[in-house]
């Protein structure tokens, strides 16, 4: 199956603007995300789509292909969305692998597109998530004390097919040694007419609730394929604000770079 990745890169981020081109160790943060993208195997196509001029030049400024969509684009789904009628894609699938996610490894995006690849049963999406240690989840349930929204965790059935993704540590453990936790990593690959056909979904009850997208999919009936990826000892963080570029200039200085 052919995939393309498309690299969603805001500049109007009304908590950092411009975002998507704050230096990380003297790189950009869209940069090394292309670079992410760039070091998988089996994609076809990489495409950063923005709704800003200044994005579109710097991409092409280190080699990448940009194409503007709506400002009106509400989230990196919807984006994702515009680029294939805008960029004339025409792969089966789409990776919506947002443009700060710069602590991703490579290989989390390649078990997704191995995913498309590889299985013989019919799933809408596909995304990825990683098995907590005790020690794991008890730091989840401390950091939740102080921000409940942090951290999704998912469950899923016999078929890796989702049951449910949860802003709540899921399961609850009554006996120990039956189930682990799971924590969600929120990054999507779609069939093409699975992204359509999301896009076009009201928000559901769920969805509302708990804040995460995701639970629109399985509302409606979709099929949500969890791929189990090992961070390999890397930290999984992310770059919300400011004080976060520092944090994981911070992380790459001692775990070395993902992509050389």
């Amino acid at each position: 199956m052919s995939v393309a990745i498309v690299i969603p890169a805001r500049y109007g981020s009304s908590r950092l603007p411009g975002k998507p081109m704050l230096p990380i160790l003297g790189t950009s943060m869209l940069e090394r995300v292309w670079r992410i993208a760039k070091a998988t195997k089996g994609c076809s196509r990489i495409v950063i789509s923005t709704e800003d001029e200044r994005i579109i030049d710097h991409a092409r400024s280190f080699g990448a292909e940009a194409i503007l969509t709506p400002e009106s684009c509400r989230n990196g789904t919807e984006r994702s969305f515009a680029t294939i009628k805008a960029a004339s894609i025409t792969e089966e699938a789409i990776i919506n692998f947002q443009g700060d996610a710069v602590l991703t490894p490579p290989w989390v995006i390649q078990a997704m597109i191995d995913e498309f690849e590889k299985s013989q049963d019919a799933f809408d999406i596909v995304t990825p998530a990683t098995r907590m240690s005790e020690e794991a989840v008890q730091s989840l349930a401390e950091s939740k004390k102080i921000n409940p929204a942090s951290g999704t965790t998912v469950v899923f059935d016999k078929k890796s097919n989702a049951l449910y993704f949860s802003k709540n540590i899921l399961p609850f453990v009554r006996a120990k040694g039956f189930a682990s936790t799971y924590r969600h990593i929120g990054l999507y690959g779609y069939r093409r007419e699975a992204l359509e056909q999301y896009v076009a979904l009201e928000p559901s009850p769920l969805e509302l609730t708990e804040g995460l997208e995701q639970l629109r999919a399985l509302e409606y009936g979709m099929t949500v394929r969890v791929v189990i990826v090992d961070y390999q000892n890397r930290t999984h963080a992310s770059v919300d604000a400011l004080e976060d570029i520092g944090i994981a200039e911070e992380i790459i200085r001692r775990e070395g770079e993902l992509v050389l």
